[in-house]
Formats: structure tokens, C-alpha cells, sequence
């Protein structure tokens, strides 16, 4: 692999989960567009945040990528190397490499078993014997990610919450993984406990070079551990730029209203950020509306939005690297104005 070729490419990247119906011979009626059509790379190192309402695809482009799901349509390259359909005997070697960090610290731990066993598991399906042995190895995982040595023998739930994601993340590191899609990792845990282990991942991303995909809905936590930032909208990136510049110049509207729901402290004197509300609710993924699928809920919406869907592609003004998918960009002088969209399709 060149220096020039990124880790991760997705391009193109879909995914419609059908939906049956009929008596008594079901067949396809429709389909869910959960993702539809996803542009981004990831280089090596890199941490890409992946931010948006609940329900907008971000998990199912985690289990894409990590081909926990099996795309419809598009393209993902790991290294050079084309896995959109790779069958298991070529995962094999791969998925040692691409790793995941699973929502619920709860559920995605084995109760009976413990965590010595949990973290050694990836070791022992890939048959991997470390130097020193399987223990000493998951000692010193366990070592990395804040917890001790000593609780190699314990059960998950004689641990808090926080302590089984960390438990997650050491499993997770247990194969050396080039890259690592955590799915929201802090979101179940309590938020005094969401800094430690924000700061937890990003101390192992900074000392053993591994490129993150950090999916999540809190803005706050993304802008803290992520280098770059993709926004997404009911299936569809509609802004991806560097974290500063994403969120010092938003220029998709949709950005800008996330933003803007953000609590910040100011001072008595200092007159608060104006607060975007978006009016309606997110379309259904089933029949997403024409043309841009946030002109719905935008309040720039013309029937250029509805006839046409605007590509991912830099704007004027933007810096280099910041795509915005948007006929009316935003500027630092725009002041919106919330309304209703007048398009009959809005309740769809």
C-alpha cells in the first residue's frame, strides 16, 4: 500500500433492507434506504467522526464497514483491497484488522464467561499465541485500558458500566486492529463516566496509531476525540471537513441547526447563539423525498431542491477537503428563518 492510499474507502455505499408482504406468497413490496450512496476515506491514524439523528444509518454503516452487513450496492476498500462481497476465507486475514466497539457495554458481553475468556476469545478464533501466552497478553490489555490485572477471572457484572466498555475495548485490541468503528460507545454510560472513556480511546488511538470511526449524536463528545467530521441525513452524507472548520463554518443547513442545539455557558451580557428548531419530523427511510431529502425541514427550500439532488462537492469558500451537499449553502451572514416547508411531500 502507497503512502497516498487511504485505509478505508467507501464509495458509493448503499444499503436497502427489503420488506416483504403478501399471503400467501410474500414478496418484495419496498425497502428501508438505510444508506444510500456514502463518499468518505479514512486514512491510516485518522479518527472520522460520523454524527446525525437517531435513525439516519450511521450504525448500518458501521456494520458495513466492518461487514458485519452485506451492502446492496457501492464499494469498500481496505487497504488497496476491494471487500464489498470478499467471502469469509478472504475476511479472514481482514477482520482482524477492522475491529468494532459495540453500543451497549451490557449486551455485547458474554455473561458466562469471563473476562479473561471475553478478551482472549479473537485470540483463540484466529489462532493467535502471542509471546508469553494468551494471559499474560490479556493482563496486559487490561492493564492498558484502566482496569487491573487481577480481574482476569472476574464475571461482566461485577463491573460497572464503564468498566465494560473498557472491558469492550480491550477485546477490541486484542488482534492489534488497524482500524476500530466504535458505535456509539459512550451513549449507555453515565456522563461522568463518558469522559474517561472518550479519553481512554483516544490515549490508545494517539499511542498505537489506530484510525477510528467514532459514531455518535452527541457533538460535544465527536468534536473532543475526532479529526475530521461527516454529517449524516436519513441515509446520505450531506458534510464531511475538518473538525474546526465544520464546526467554526458549517454550510449545510441541516449542519447548522445541529450546531446550534448544542448548550453552551455564556455570560449574562453575551447575547446566546440563536437556536435553529426544526420544524416536522425525519421522512421515512422507506420513501425518502425527491431531490435533496432535507428540503422537507429546510427553510431555503426551492423547487431546485425538490428536483434535483445536490452532489457532495466543494462549495465556494469552503476550504479544501470540505464537501457540503447543498444548492443554497450556508455563509456566516445567513440568518434562517424556520418554517414549515411548503412542498406537499413534507409528511412523507
Amino acid at each position: 500500500m502507497s503512502d497516498t492510499t487511504p485505509l478505508l474507502d467507501v464509495s458509493g455505499l448503499t444499503k436497502h433492507f427489503p420488506i416483504r408482504g403478501g399471503f400467501p406468497f410474500p414478496r418484495t413490496i419496498g425497502a428501508v434506504q438505510a444508506v444510500d450512496g456514502l463518499d468518505f476515506q479514512v486514512a491510516t491514524g485518522e479518527s472520522l467522526g460520523l454524527v446525525g439523528e437517531s435513525g439516519c444509518g450511521k450504525s448500518t454503516t458501521g456494520r458495513l464497514i466492518t461487514r458485519l452487513l452485506e451492502p446492496t450496492a457501492g464499494k469498500i476498500s481496505y487497504r488497496g483491497q476491494d471487500i464489498t462481497h470478499a467471502g469469509r476465507k478472504r475476511l479472514a486475514p481482514i477482520r482482524s484488522e477492522i475491529q468494532m466497539i459495540f453500543q451497549d457495554p451490557y449486551a455485547s458481553l458474554n455473561p458466562r464467561q469471563t473476562v479473561g475468556k471475553i478478551i482472549a476469545g479473537p485470540m483463540e478464533i484466529n489462532d493467535i499465541n502471542p509471546a508469553g501466552g494468551r494471559e499474560k497478553r490479556v493482563r496486559e490489555l487490561l492493564e492498558i485500558v484502566g482496569l487491573n490485572p487481577e480481574h482476569y477471572n472476574r464475571f461482566p457484572h461485577e463491573f460497572s458500566g464503564g468498566q465494560r466498555q473498557r472491558i469492550g475495548v480491550a477485546r477490541a485490541l486484542a488482534l492489534e486492529p488497524k482500524l476500530i468503528v466504535a458505535d456509539e460507545p459512550v451513549s449507555a454510560l453515565d456522563v461522568s463516566i463518558q469522559a474517561q472513556v472518550v479519553n481512554l480511546l483516544q490515549k490508545v488511538q494517539q499511542e498505537l496509531g489506530i484510525a477510528f470511526v467514532f459514531i455518535a449524536h452527541d457533538l460535544a463528545v465527536v468534536r473532543h476525540f475526532s479529526q475530521r467530521v461527516a454529517v449524516m441525513y436519513l441515509g446520505k452524507i450531506v458534510e464531511i471537513a475538518d473538525r474546526d472548520d465544520l464546526y467554526g463554518n458549517p454550510r449545510h443547513p441541516y449542519t447548522r441547526a445541529l450546531l446550534s442545539a448544542v448548550p453552551e455557558a455564556t455570560a449574562d451580557e453575551t447575547p446566546a447563539r440563536e437556536r435553529i428548531r426544526l420544524v416536522g419530523d425525519v421522512p421515512s427511510p422507506i420513501s425518502p423525498p425527491s431531490g435533496c431529502r432535507f428540503r422537507t425541514r429546510c427553510w431555503k427550500a426551492t423547487d431546485k431542491c425538490a428536483s434535483e439532488a445536490p452532489p457532495l462537492v466543494q462549495v465556494e469558500g469552503n476550504k479544501p477537503g470540505h464537501l457540503t451537499a447543498c444548492h443554497y449553502p450556508e455563509t456566516a451572514e445567513t440568518v434562517p428563518s424556520p418554517r414549515l416547508a411548503k412542498d406537499p411531500e413534507a409528511a412523507a
